[in-house]
């Protein structure tokens, strides 16, 4: 009784830092919709590294700026570009869409994902990776309907965005073989500062009173999933964290509906479920193959370094 115990306490304690990224996850959205109407997504994306920025020179100040050593600074650069396009892709969905819509079409990011990984990195596209990818466009199909319903240029530009966000993610799986979390993140804010500040300028206005909060928000929940998710996966494998990472869908949707009155469109939650399943009997199938040591990307990863910042 006590082995099963003990075996199954860091799976609970992985539950629970994944309970935190969620969360972290779903205040990022309400405040992108908060800031959405006052702020562009340049200028979000502009104050989220001033203030990851200014939280990682405490922390580094604290632990020493050796620890930001690179010797891929070309690597960072390209990473960082997709990254701050799949950025300007996600808040500018979350300002003209449903919050449950954005989530949905960003659970494509691990299709492109193994798409990338494949062409870029070599990896073997397996018979369970292609149901997975296979799934993913069937449930994209089911969310945007083509040739059914009117597909919007937001939606456009979150599908955009996932598709930007697996090349970056892409990338940071090369980068997580030499640099630490840390280091990912501190060259995310240091380099999307000034990609953001050009575009920031052409319609620049200060935030008001109102706006300070939740821009502090989004800079900390982006650390705050990052750091969620890392721990989770120490403590349990992909096969158990990934699914958890799914819930983000329901709950967000619940939020929209008692926040801003969204409708629950079911063509949105089937799309999602169809995603969800591939990406699930994916992760079976290589987990029975390589049990143990299963670590694939989601897209929780968008937030993650190897899992590394959302958003």
């Amino acid at each position: 009784m006590s082995a099963a115990r003990g075996a199954a306490a860091p799976v609970l304690r992985a539950a629970l830092w994944m309970s935190g990224a969620l969360v972290s996850l779903a205040t990022m959205a309400i405040a992108g919709r908060e800031l959405a109407s006052e702020l562009t997504p340049f200028q979000v994306l502009l104050y989220r590294s001033l203030v990851g920025l200014g939280v990682l020179t405490v922390v580094l100040s604290a632990l020493g700026w050796r620890r930001i050593r690179t010797a891929h600074a070309g690597t960072h650069l390209r990473r960082n570009l997709l990254h701050f396009l799949g950025g300007c892709g996600w808040f500018y969905g979350l300002a003209h869409l449903p919050l449950a819509q954005v989530f949905a079409i960003e659970f494509t990011v691990p299709v492109w994902v193994a798409l990338l990984a494949a062409l870029v990195l070599g990896e073997s596209l397996t018979a369970a990776r292609r149901i997975a990818i296979a799934a993913g466009l069937l449930g994209v199909w089911l969310i945007l309907r083509p040739g059914i319903a009117d597909v919007s240029p937001a939606a456009l530009a979150v599908l955009g965005g996932a598709l930007a966000y697996a090349g970056s993610y892409t990338l940071t799986k090369r980068l997580s073989a030499s640099d630490a979390p840390i280091v990912v993140l501190f060259y995310m804010a240091l380099i999307q500062l000034p990609l953001a500040l050009g575009p920031a300028l052409i319609d620049w206005r200060l935030p008001s009173a109102a706006a300070w909060p939740w821009l502090v928000v989004v800079g900390l929940t982006t650390l705050g999933a990052h750091f969620c998710i890392t721990r989770a996966l120490s403590l349990a494998d992909a096969m158990v964290v990934i699914p958890l990472d799914f819930l983000r869908l329901p709950l967000i949707a619940v939020i929209g509906y008692a926040y801003y009155g969204e409708a629950i469109d079911w063509w949105v939650l089937a799309g999602a479920s169809v995603m969800v399943a591939g990406n699930v009997f994916s992760l079976r199938r290589e987990s029975a193959v390589t049990p143990g040591h299963l670590r694939i990307l989601s897209a929780s990863d968008k937030r993650g370094d190897a899992h590394e910042e959302d958003h």
